[in-house]
């Protein structure tokens, strides 16, 4: 199944399985946003939308899903907030922007859901100014962590919903421009992580 098809099938009720588990979570990794006003913040995979609603308003927000059907509850959402967004359907391992058109951006609950998320990490790289700041909200394993359940369950979870095998630091060598500046555990015992990335300017010394 492809991951068009399958989020296509979850969207009617993707919020009642999703928001609850990280309501309180969203607010939290977003108040690490340092976006001025009309400053540029990129979603990729913003699927619903459920961040729509703890966005700070003065930056200008573009979000991106690769399903029209999450991206309609997303306009939705929008329109209900009076969020000023726009919405595009495109796929964040191949992002439809040009280099550094960007400020900042906010992946949440994406890298382990693609199916190549080393190439999604690559284009926020891509698509982002020198300077710009990344949030990351995820699951990832550690470098080493055995996890046989996890590993076990990636083969089939991964067809439908998401995976659970990622390493982010298996990731960071397919975007060499971006830092880690913060790090820390989000929920599940550290499964979950908020991570902070900032693009290096190429030309400092």
């Amino acid at each position: 199944m492809s991951l068009r098809h399958a989020y296509t099938l979850w969207a009617p009720i993707y919020d009642r399985l999703v928001r609850p588990a990280f309501a309180d979570l969203r607010p939290r990794s977003l108040a690490r946003l340092q976006a001025a006003p009309g400053e540029r913040v990129l979603i990729p995979g913003i699927g619903t939308g459920l961040d729509i609603p703890h966005l700070p308003q003065g930056p200008r927000y573009v979000g991106v899903d690769l399903t029209p059907a999450m991206l309609a509850h997303a306009r939705a959402r929008a329109c209900e907030h009076g969020c000023d967004i726009e919405l595009h359907e495109g796929d964040a391992q191949a992002l439809p922007f040009e280099d550094e058109s960007f400020d900042h951006a906010v992946l949440h609950l994406i890298l382990a859901v693609v199916p190549q998320p080393e190439r999604a990490l690559a284009e926020v790289e891509r698509v982002l100014r020198p300077g710009g700041q990344v949030l990351v909200f995820d699951k990832f394993l550690r470098p080493g962590q055995r996890a046989p359940l996890r590993r076990l369950l990636n083969p089939l979870i991964s067809r439908l919903a998401t995976r659970t095998n990622v390493v982010f630091e298996e990731l960071l060598p397919h975007a060499p421009g971006l830092q880690v500046v913060h790090d820390e555990p989000a929920a599940a015992g550290g499964w979950f992580r908020f991570i902070t990335l900032r693009k290096e300017d190429a030309g400092r010394d």
